[in-house]
């Protein structure tokens, strides 16, 4: 499928769509963020815009990502389908080259067959592009909200009221730009510079409260200021792009839901399963919906999104999509509403082969590391960290948050925990007698999802 087919299906299903009009749909997606935002108790966090779009929609304050890394997390957005599911497995680019199957039904696909014109701005990161296909991949700087929000209103303004989806995704705030030498600790810079209408934002690193994930010492200090002041640049978007579908008239007909891929790019956070990273941000705004400034505490996922998007628009999920739609929490709590989110790990880079699988309750989080004999290993840019470097010189034993460095690396098969009692996740209670009933319940739970989901990693029950 190529873009004049999608033009040919846009026009055919424009003659043959209903009268009524139908809601616009901007999907914003922020990278490497997790819930490192004020409307989510952020202590030192500066998200003015998206702490107002919670108080103009809604706030879920438990969503979570399937998979902590970045290709394979947004194929699972696309497509509704985990990773094993949709074959993303690894990142897309470059040497690592990892790719969903092309029978994958993706979101811009089934929106643009269904007449909603489809584009794209910033960052991509998914294989093959003709599954995931927009219309439109407009030219945008990912690093500059300004500058993608003026491209997106450009392309709003050329569509003559047609209804749209749109895929607005910062790099912001990845690491990159290089190492600021000139600060303590050389932290990563998080491509933070001067950028043309874009305001900086900048941190104390000495004022700054350390999560207790974290290390405190003044190379994650550093690393922390920095990765704030990009986290801020990536809030700006929400403001700058709010702005331009306001003055292109669409703002009271489009739904836009603001998600990160998952959670912060430090070691205990991104390529884990720990709750740094799997916890993100999910603000959701329809501007059907009456009430607002509301905060659900039922569990969601981002892969619920795809299938959220396409009910708010009255269209059917892909046969494929695994996802439920969280659009009835959208309107109202649902007593009984399932709390079980299942995640699904393999590699991030293609040297990083790890799979892990987890089942988390409102009570419980079980992971099982699939190749607990091998050392965990570490995406290139944060084992160069300023932060993972100044715990490796402190040796082993030296403590890494609430954990050595030592027991960071070297993992059990099973990894069981109270996140009532134990939130940090401290403990592992996998081997304590006390808790074998549910260390059993969740190893059941997590058999039947693999077999469900024909996980090819399922094998392993078996095997080892």
């Amino acid at each position: 499928m190529n873009r004049r087919i999608l033009s040919l299906l846009f026009l055919l299903a424009s003659a043959l769509s209903a009268a009524a009009q139908r809601p616009n749909v901007v999907l914003f997606v922020t990278d490497d963020q997790g819930d490192v935002a004020g409307c989510y108790g952020h202590p030192d966090a500066r998200t003015p815009h998206l702490d107002a779009l919670a108080r103009d929609g809604v706030r879920f304050a438990n969503a979570f990502c399937t998979t902590a890394s970045c290709s394979p997390s947004r194929a699972v957005l696309l497509s509704g389908e985990h990773s094993h599911s949709n074959g993303m497995y690894g990142l897309q680019h470059a040497s690592h080259h990892f790719q969903s199957f092309v029978e994958v039904e993706s979101l811009p696909v089934i929106f643009a067959v269904n007449g909603y014109r489809t584009a794209r701005a910033g960052k991509f990161h998914v294989a093959p592009e003709n599954t995931f296909l927009f219309e439109d991949a407009l030219e945008a700087q990912p690093r500059n909200p300004a500058h993608m929000a003026k491209a997106c209103a450009d392309w709003i303004g050329g569509l003559e009221g047609a209804p749209f989806f749109l895929y607005f995704s910062t790099a912001d705030p990845h690491r990159g730009g290089g190492v600021a030498t000139e600060l303590p600790g050389r932290p990563n810079r998080f491509s933070n510079r001067e950028y043309d209408r874009v305001p900086r934002v900048r941190f104390d690193a000495a004022e700054l409260t350390v999560p207790a994930w974290l290390p405190d010492t003044p190379e994650t200090r550093g690393e922390l200021a920095q990765f704030l002041e990009s986290t801020a640049r990536a809030d700006h978007g929400i403001r700058t792009l709010v702005r331009a579908l306001r003055k292109a008239g669409v703002w009271d007909n489009t739904i836009l839901l603001v998600v990160s891929d998952h959670g912060p790019p430090f070691p205990g956070a991104k390529t884990t399963l720990y709750e740094p990273g799997m916890r993100v941000a999910c603000v959701m705004r329809d501007p059907r919906v009456e009430e607002r400034g509301v905060v659900r505490e039922e569990a969601v996922s981002l892969l619920d999104v795809a299938p959220t998007l396409l009910e708010a628009c009255g269209i059917a999920p892909g046969r494929r999509m695994q996802g439920r739609s969280f659009l009835p929490l959208v309107k109202a709590s649902v007593e009984g509403w399932p709390d079980q989110i299942f995640a699904s790990h393999s590699f991030h880079e293609v040297t990083m082969y790890y799979p892990m699988r987890a089942v988390r309750t409102s009570r419980y989080k079980l992971i099982w590391n699939i190749a607990h004999p091998l050392d965990f290993p570490f995406a290139t840019d944060l084992y160069y960290s300023s932060t993972w470097q100044a715990t490796l010189r402190a040796g082993a034993d030296a403590p890494y948050g609430v954990r050595s460095a030592r027991a960071y690396v070297q993992r059990p098969k099973f990894e069981l925990y109270d996140l009532r009692d134990d939130p940090l996740e401290s403990h592992n209670l996998a081997g304590d007698p006390k808790h074998a009933q549910a260390l059993a319940s969740l190893q059941g739970a997590l058999r039947t999802f693999m077999d469900e989901t024909e996980d090819p990693w399922r094998v392993k029950w078996e095997r080892e």
